[in-house]
């Protein structure tokens, strides 16, 4: 099998997936304040901003511009941690759960739009595929 040419055809298409509307809307989601929202919103307890970047795998400088943004528009508070003066503690406001909580809902309705368009054995078969690669690339960035 020649991988490189497949290679080039997944480029194509993946290109293609990129401009799409709904694609977007997925990667958005994934990505920013939409994603600190959602994680927030699915802890029980307080969260640190450098468990946020690890998760998100981004700087500390845009973890804080972020939760800078979200302080402003009164979705999350920040306190100091009183066993540890140094740590600051990141929690959601009353709306900013709810927000994030509907924030999470319309991610897993596109999610469960563009399963249901390929039928449910292509539907499993990519979220098996895409586990698959899931792993490869956690392998990968180990690596580095």
């Amino acid at each position: 099998m020649d991988y490189r040419e497949l290679a080039m055809e997944l480029m194509k298409t993946m290109f293609v997936m990129n401009k799409a509307r709904p694609h977007k809307e997925i990667t958005e989601a994934m990505h920013g304040e939409s994603f600190v929202m959602r994680y927030l919103a699915h802890q029980n307890d307080y969260v640190l901003p450098s468990e946020i970047s690890k998760i998100m795998g981004i700087s500390s400088a845009r973890v804080a511009a972020a939760l800078n943004s979200l302080e402003k528009k009164g979705l999350i508070t920040r306190q100091i941690d009183p066993e540890d003066r140094r740590r600051i503690l990141i929690t959601l406001t009353t709306e900013g759960r709810a927000s994030g909580i509907e924030q999470q809902q319309e991610v897993l309705e596109k999610f469960a739009g563009m399963l249901s368009h390929l039928g449910e054995h292509d539907a499993r078969e990519y979220v098996r595929i895409a586990g698959r690669l899931a792993e490869y690339a956690s392998k990968e960035s180990h690596h580095e």
